[in-house]
């Protein structure tokens, strides 16, 4: 039987494979538990001609062997593609050790014409974020994607194009096994893949681990079992939850869900139905909105050199500025940003702890003092960073205003609303949202406090983004989407708000901001099924803090 395995292009041969070489190629190799799970799932007969398009060690080739030894296969025959040299030798070594035959021959996969074929397609797509993913390489690759309909932004990673093409070698029926980034689920540059692959397979499975299994890599992973493959659309997918990749057996709990757009993020699969519905009433009956509909949210400043222009009031002093030649700022990072508001106050407490609650940000003439700290900034070499070099002069950083409200935008529990009432600027650690006119006071007043809700403490798991870390990020287009009390809804339980604000604060300020929530739940009067929502928003931060656990 064959097997088709391939690469991408890189930058000419490489006779040792590092770990540094590796990961510039975007090869992980994958755990022997998933690739034989993923054998046994998509090879299922004798003749079936199987696809693999991304070699690597041949572990993926020594797995299909095996399965289709056990089918009664005598010695199959697998034929490949891979970019690295070094990486065919090893291939073929180990597919004759495990019985079988391997014709691999070393090229692009996205050199290869697509030839529908093949029963299966298995394999771990090579993982290159777009920052390194470019030129030749990149256009090559979209090219591949637009023959199957499918427009990729300039943003997306290898794997999505390497998931389109690789799924065209499919004969009509044929099925798709793959281990892709959980980006799949969540970021916005994979929606045209999933919406590709709702419309074009009959069947779409995913298996998504409560743990990492990939140590090496920062990015999490997930399982896509695609069945069917020209017999589409499918009108829902089922859902797989494993703890970890030794816990992979055919009898792993799973549930059914039909998201109202594929193209949409797929977080939602992991909950259930239940607490989507409940979002989805509460948003249709203008209870919650969209943070949008409050106001713009929008990226903090970039310095250039925070060490350089954020200042303590200690180093204020000792290098003798003048009010002049200062602006309050928020300091860097978002941990002080965990309550309802900052004030001056904190902002004088956080200064005498020796944050950088100044930015030096001179106006007009340069004072004397000013004047000798550009010069040793210019000394020092502070000027030839990127974002200093290209604006005129290199120390004035382009301003933005003080926002009404901050946003932490990197977050190990739920991301923060804080009121600005400090009017401080803030820089791209955090965002600012901007309110609209006619909602400011109360938002500014109310929107913070009222935020720390079940149903928005889940929507943030949804519409944000989990690091291999545990980190929730939330970006300002997420922030758009995110689902938070409408105005209406504000200003009807305000009085209860009011009520409950002190008691809220306290308990933020011990750290128990579940049982904050449980206040804010009551002074809303939610009468939704927040039992629903609360287990989702627990399932979702779990799996983002054990994760975090095996990271460290």
């Amino acid at each position: 039987m064959t097997v088709f395995v391939g690469g991408i292009r890189d930058n000419g041969p490489v006779t040792e494979d590092s770990a540094a070489t590796r990961k510039a190629r975007g090869a992980f190799f994958t755990p022997p538990q998933i690739t034989r799970y993923l054998a046994e799932w998509a090879v299922r007969a004798p003749d079936d001609a199987v696809f693999e398009p991304s070699a690597g060690d041949a572990a993926f080739l020594v797995a299909a062997a095996e399965r289709l030894r056990r089918l009664g296969v005598e010695r199959p025959r697998l034929d490949g593609v891979e970019i690295h040299p070094a990486s065919v030798a090893t291939a073929r070594r180990r597919v004759a050790e495990a019985g079988a035959t391997a014709r691999i021959r070393t090229a692009d996969f996205f050199d290869i014409a697509p030839t529908p074929r093949y029963a299966a397609v298995l394999g771990n797509p090579p993982y290159i974020r777009y920052q390194d993913f470019r030129g030749t390489q990149r256009a090559q690759s979209r090219r591949a994607a637009l023959a199957a309909g499918v427009t990729l932004s300039a943003l997306a990673s290898s794997w999505a194009a390497f998931t389109v093409h690789a799924a065209l070698f499919l004969r009509p029926g044929g099925r798709m096994a793959l281990v892709l980034p959980a980006e799949l689920l969540s970021v916005n540059y994979a929606a045209a893949v999933r919406k590709f692959l709702f419309d074009r397979f009959s069947s779409v499975e995913l298996v998504m681990f409560d743990e990492q299994v990939f140590p090496g890599a920062e990015a999490d992973v997930v399982l896509l079992l695609a069945d069917g493959f020209g017999a589409g659309p499918s009108g829902h997918a089922v859902i797989h939850r494993a703890r970890n990749a030794e816990s992979l057996t055919s009898e792993l709990v799973q549930r059914h869900w039909s998201p109202a757009d594929p193209a949409d993020k797929w977080v939602s699969g992991l909950i259930g139905n239940r607490p989507v519905e409940v979002l989805q009433g509460l948003h249709h009956d203008a209870r919650f909105a969209t943070l949008e509909q409050w106001g713009d949210t929008t990226l903090g400043m970039v310095t250039g050199n925070n060490g350089f222009f954020a200042l303590s009031p200690a180093r204020v002093a000792e290098l003798g500025l003048r009010p002049t030649d200062l602006l309050t700022l928020s300091p860097p990072g978002s941990g002080h940003l965990r309550g309802l508001t900052l004030s001056a106050q904190h902002l004088a407490l956080l200064g005498a702890d020796g944050k950088a609650v100044h930015l030096f940000r001179p106006a007009g003439r340069l004072s004397a003092p000013a004047q000798r700290y550009v010069e040793a900034g210019h000394a020092a070499g502070v000027h030839l960073a990127y974002k200093c070099r290209v604006r005129t002069p290199w120390y004035r950083v382009p301003l933005v205003p003080p926002a009404d409200l901050l946003l932490t935008c990197m977050n190990a529990d739920t991301p923060r609303l804080v009121t600005n009432r400090a009017a401080a600027h803030h820089l791209n650690s955090v965002h600012g949202v901007y309110l609209r006119d006619e909602v400011a006071a109360l938002g500014r007043d109310l929107l913070p406090l009222a935020a720390l809700n079940s149903v928005t403490v889940l929507h943030a798991e949804m519409v944000g983004r989990a690091y291999g870390g545990g980190v929730l990020k939330i970006e300002p287009r997420e922030a758009d989407r995110w689902l938070v009390p409408a105005p209406e809804l504000i200003a009807a339980r305000a009085a209860e708000l009011h009520a409950a604000r002190r008691a809220v604060a306290a308990l933020l300020g011990r750290g128990r901001l579940l049982e904050a929530v449980g206040l804010v739940d009551a002074a809303l009067d939610l009468d939704a099924d927040l039992e629903s929502v609360r287990a989702a928003r627990h399932s979702l931060a779990t799996r983002r803090a054990v994760r975090s656990r095996r990271a460290r």
